[in-house]
């Protein structure tokens, strides 16, 4: 048994390995894992900016996407609880579909919530889609990284950090077009469409091969598993605290970043269109971009020293947003931020996802999954909804965004003491492991 934390040097390289079936498939996926993120992230904060809401209670909005950190809590029910009806079509599947016909129905509703008539009604509307949209995200990442194989991880990662940006993109822009035009009902309605790549990819592709029941037609046995075993099976690894206070620490400043993006779009006066043209245009090319210099990078830097690049660049590339404070309405200056915070997410979305996705069992993926990707962005997200919007009143953006940055360090420091204990390898999961014992044998045994 070889991990890809070893094996990497020996992984597709160049554009080939992204036009694989299954790198494809997650494209696909990612899309409609990113844009129910957008409709309760940076398009509501901007509909309800022009509504008039202050800004506190504008952040405090960034509270709704908890559900994403949640979402470990629930994650045992797509694990062990198997559909009626549609669950003949495989645990995966069935779940793909229903989660998905649940964002679509939560993105129809938040649209049609008023903030004019009561706050109440939309945070009612945000809730519901938050937690539909998170349970979409637990049954996508599950599929994903069962679709892949090993050797896979690093391609299929940074297809599903494409897909995802566009999803988020495309929805966020396309909302703010058609509001102008149409108003916000319908544009969230539109938007609603983008649950449906993820459902269609899973009818197509069918269930992944390398899915592994947790208990063999043992309905009770299995639900009971899958509760504990995913934090029984993490945590028996060497290392497995520290590898959960990397997954914590590492995005605490990028996270709390983002969330505040449309806050200064709007502060310094930008127009819907020219946030439409900047954030989507430039920033999908420099996604495109960083998404296949993570795959070089992944490729011939191997996992390890490719993720602590990643790192580096994303905690610098919020420094470009203090510049853009201090420059002010400029649209150069927009762009450049947009397109250097692009393409240090395109690098890490292959680098540190694929390392994520290598963490988990294949016993337990959604479950395992659903725990690191909500760690990975609990902190930024609480402090955003707690204290982002009082702190940029209080210190200004430029001060705010020093902070973030200096808020990455602890993360970047203990993924190279991790790198020179040699926790990194010792804690791969089965999904991220080669040979025919990958799906039997973890490196914790």
């Amino acid at each position: 048994m070889t991990s890809i934390a070893a094996a990497a040097p020996t992984h597709p390289t160049g554009v080939r390995a992204y036009f694989e079936r299954a790198p494809l498939a997650a494209l696909f996926l990612g899309i409609s894992s990113g844009f129910p993120f957008a409709m309760i992230g940076a398009t509501l904060s901007s509909r309800l900016a022009e509504a008039g809401i202050d800004k506190k209670s504008v952040t405090a909005f960034a509270l709704v996407i908890l559900a994403y950190n949640l979402k470990f809590l629930w994650a045992w029910v797509v694990e062990g609880v198997r559909l009626p009806l549609i669950g003949r079509l495989g645990q995966r599947v069935s779940w793909m579909l229903f989660a998905g016909a649940l964002v679509l129905l939560a993105v129809i509703n938040l649209g049609l919530a008023d903030p004019n008539a009561g706050v109440g009604q939309v945070a009612l509307a945000a809730i519901l889609l938050g937690i539909a949209g998170a349970t979409y995200d637990i049954v996508i990442d599950a599929y994903r990284i069962e679709l892949l194989e090993p050797r896979q991880l690093g391609a299929g990662a940074g297809m599903s950090q494409y897909g995802w940006r566009i999803g988020a993109s495309a929805a966020g822009a396309l909302a703010l077009l058609l509001a102008d035009r149409f108003g916000w009902g319908a544009a969230y309605a539109a938007c609603a469409c983008f649950a449906l790549p993820g459902m269609v990819t899973a009818l197509v592709m069918g269930e992944p091969q390398r899915h592994r029941p947790i208990a063999e037609r043992r309905p009770a046995a299995e639900i009971a598993q899958a509760i504990v075993g995913p934090f029984l099976e993490f945590f028996r690894r060497r290392g497995a605290w520290l590898v959960l206070l990397f997954i914590i620490l590492h995005k605490i400043g990028d996270t709390l970043a983002n969330l505040t993006f449309r806050l200064l779009f709007n502060d310094l006066g930008y127009s819907k269109d020219e946030i439409a043209i900047y954030d989507v245009g430039v920033g999908f090319w420099a996604l495109l971009a960083g998404v296949f210099v993570g795959g070089m990078l992944y490729a011939r830097l191997g996992m390890k020293r490719s993720v602590l690049v990643s790192l580096i660049l994303m905690a610098v590339s919020n420094l470009s947003f203090a510049g853009l404070a201090l420059a002010g309405h400029s649209n150069a200056a927009m762009a450049g931020a947009i397109g250097f915070e692009n393409f240090a997410s395109g690098i890490g979305g292959v680098t540190v996802v694929a390392y994520f996705s290598a963490l988990t069992d294949l016993r337990f993926t959604a479950a395992q999954y659903a725990l690191i990707s909500a760690a990975a962005s609990i902190v930024g997200r609480v402090a955003t909804g707690t204290t982002a919007g009082a702190m940029i009143e209080t210190f200004g953006y430029v001060d705010f965004y020093l902070l973030t940055t200096a808020l990455a360090l602890p993360g970047i420091v203990l993924f190279w003491l991790m790198m020179r204990a040699g926790l990194i390898d010792q804690s791969i999961g089965t999904a991220g492991t080669t040979g025919d014992g990958d799906a039997r044998a973890t490196t914790a045994d």
